[in-house]
């Protein structure tokens, strides 16, 4: 979509305080001269000079013309730590034609894996997860059934470095998901999921009379807002409120059979129930999540550990090669159904016209 002309052709103003000033070199690596070691001449070191209105434009009107073009997206991916980024890095591999918009809560991206387990620094994946370390070109050390990678820093820095460098993926941080867009199916009279509401994270509504939220429309949303807590599985809490039928109706939600291969058809929202985490045990949880990353209700895919909120499956704790291989699983399920709910949005209110 094409940004308003008014993003794109507003003057800039140019302040020239310095118009004799020449390109200046620095060498970042240099040898010693006369036993000193020297990256520049610092003495007739000077920035460019700049006009601090031309800072304030350069980032709003990139800013506002990211949130023209991806308030219609293809894909929503919400959380921006390693299983949403670990599906956008799949996604941006195989899709370059895909808007893709990660919203993320946190001024600093990256959920929990900045640090391994009580905040040591060293990151455990168990094996085949190393498969996914070997895409992205990062070492570890091979301990037999696991690696382990010298700083989980190291990992997220690197997997958000690559995703950020996608031309057809933003990341909006310091953005809140506050609701879900839902579509009632004219055929079935099923609701589906179909964007997002957005607004500014830092936003506290209880000093706020009112502050009308944003929207992003997209054809499916993958949310990967970790398990429960103060900002954890948002996305399948809000579910379980829109899916709450009348006092005489019950309706149990059927957990996936993961000894299958096929597409299974998700639940209908009417019929969702949170299964709540269960304790800690690494070796069923990681498998559990993996396996069970899917489509949960039409219009959205869960993976990460907000799925072990939807299916009642265990915690996993300080290993992380689950977060990687379900965000690979998403992607594969974003896309496998990707095209049938572009359909069905279109079935609604047409075909988006940008």
């Amino acid at each position: 979509m094409t940004p308003p002309t008014m993003l794109q052709t507003a003057p800039v103003e140019s302040f020239n305080l310095n118009p004799k000033s020449t390109q200046q070199a620095i060498n970042l690596k240099s040898d010693a001269k006369n036993g000193k070691v020297s990256f520049a001449d610092w003495n007739e070191f000077k920035f460019a000079p700049i006009r601090e209105s031309t800072v304030s434009r350069a980032m709003t009107r990139r800013y506002f013309a990211d949130l023209d073009k991806f308030a219609e997206s293809d894909i929503v991916i919400i959380g921006a730590g390693s299983a949403g980024l670990s599906a956008a890095y799949t996604l941006g591999k195989n899709r370059p034609d895909l808007k893709i918009a990660i919203i993320e809560a946190s001024v600093s991206p990256g959920g929990g894996c900045w640090l391994g387990g009580q905040l040591f620094s060293a990151m455990v994946l168990r094996k085949p997860a190393h498969l996914f370390l070997d895409d992205m070109g990062l070492d570890y050390e091979d301990e037999g059934d696991y690696v382990v990678v010298k700083h989980a820093a190291l990992f997220m820095s690197t997997l958000m470095s690559k995703v950020l460098q996608f031309p057809n993926i933003k990341l909006f941080n310091a953005t809140a998901v506050e609701d879900l867009i839902t579509r009632k199916d004219p055929a079935t009279n099923l609701q589906r999921i179909a964007g997002v509401v957005v607004n500014w994270a830092q936003l506290d509504h209880d000093t706020q009379s009112c502050m009308d939220p944003n929207t992003i429309n997209c054809n499916v949303v993958l949310s990967t807002s970790g398990h429960d807590g103060p900002f954890g599985a948002f996305t399948a809490k809000r579910l379980e409120q829109l899916g709450r039928a009348p006092r005489d109706v019950t309706a149990g939600f059927t957990k996936p059979s993961i000894t299958t291969s096929k597409l299974q058809e998700p639940e209908p929202i009417s019929n969702f129930q949170l299964g709540g985490m269960k304790g800690l045990d690494m070796n069923k949880a990681e498998d559990a999540i993996v396996k069970g990353t899917r489509e949960v209700v039409p219009g959205l895919v869960i993976a990460g550990m907000e799925l072990a909120e939807v299916d009642g499956s265990n915690r996993m704790g300080p290993t992380f090669g689950a977060m990687a291989l379900s965000g690979v699983k998403a992607a594969e399920s974003v896309l496998n159904v990707l095209e049938l709910r572009k359909q069905q949005n279109e079935a609604c209110y047409g075909a988006y016209k940008g």
